[in-house]
């Protein structure tokens, strides 16, 4: 058994909560540098270039990439050989948070009271977790910080099963039609499909971590992928919603089992600002 201390858990999500907000993935910027030579509209362009100038910005001065610096949407991954020491895992994932958005000047953003009162916890806690239980002695974190624009105009439906693919399609391309402009394109859409209610949603925003480009492994999946990203870009918002061939970059597809009752269907929109980082300890 490995034991991983409480007061490192702390730093390293720290690290990685500072990293997501300043800096950009690289294949994100690689996507928008693509999506320049491919846009059609010279507004389109012009935007793309303000992007790509905004991630160096960002990179180069350590600051917030973007102002919403989301929701604390932590992945984690901790081996069945690993024991945690000195306090518990969520509560050193929360110090982490904490000690990052008020140490990196990153917006505190959550409420407790999500319905009356709406008073700022005023540190961004707590975060979002999902917990997944791997094989061997690492603890993988990632995190992922989710503003309020994109996931604002992000749906879930419970299809029929007879509505099959073309009503999966449809409920796809109907959500990034509804989203438009408000949810900052050039867009990463991430869709889940099976599993149950709540399953689907997680497939959908876990799939976002992909690399943009990168196909997912399934034949069926992969068709799914293809289709929609080639549908999307047809809606013709553009970046940030001033009309162009670039929607999206991408569309991630996630494929899991359901009832024979069932075919339950989530989109999570990503905005621009596809943030994430992660660290194994």
């Amino acid at each position: 058994m490995r034991e991983v201390h409480y007061e490192k858990i702390v730093e390293a999500v720290k690290k990685i909560a500072i990293k997501a907000n300043y800096e950009l993935p690289k294949d994100v910027e690689l996507a928008y540098q693509t999506a320049l030579r491919r846009e059609e509209s010279e507004l389109g362009r012009e935007v793309l270039q303000q992007i790509l100038l905004n991630i160096s910005a960002a990179r180069e001065e350590q600051m917030a990439y973007c102002q919403d610096t989301g929701v604390a949407v932590v992945f984690v991954e901790i081996g069945q050989e690993v024991r945690v020491v000195g306090g518990s895992l969520e509560d050193a994932i929360n110090e982490g948070v904490r000690k990052a958005y008020t140490e990196g000047y990153l917006r505190a953003s959550m409420v407790y009271d999500p319905v009356f009162q709406r008073k700022n916890t005023g540190d961004n806690t707590p975060a979002v977790i999902h917990y997944k239980v791997v094989p061997g002695d690492k603890l993988r974190l990632i995190f992922a910080p989710k503003g309020a624009g994109s996931e604002n105009t992000s749906r879930l439906a419970m299809l029929k099963p007879a509505d099959g693919w073309e009503g999966v399609k449809r409920f796809v391309l109907e959500t990034v039609k509804l989203a438009g402009p408000n949810a900052c394109p050039p867009f990463t859409v991430g869709v889940g499909i099976g599993g149950t209610f709540e399953y689907c949603a997680l497939l959908a925003k876990k799939s976002l971590l992909r690399p943009v480009g990168e196909r997912n492994p399934d034949p069926v999946a992969r068709r799914m992928e293809e289709e929609l990203i080639e549908e999307v870009n047809k809606i013709g918002w553009g970046p940030m919603g001033f009309g162009g061939s670039v929607t999206a970059v991408d569309v991630k597809v996630e494929l899991y089992p359901c009832h024979i009752a069932s075919l339950p269907v989530a989109v999570n929109i990503q905005c621009h600002a596809s943030r994430h980082a992660e660290i194994e300890l």
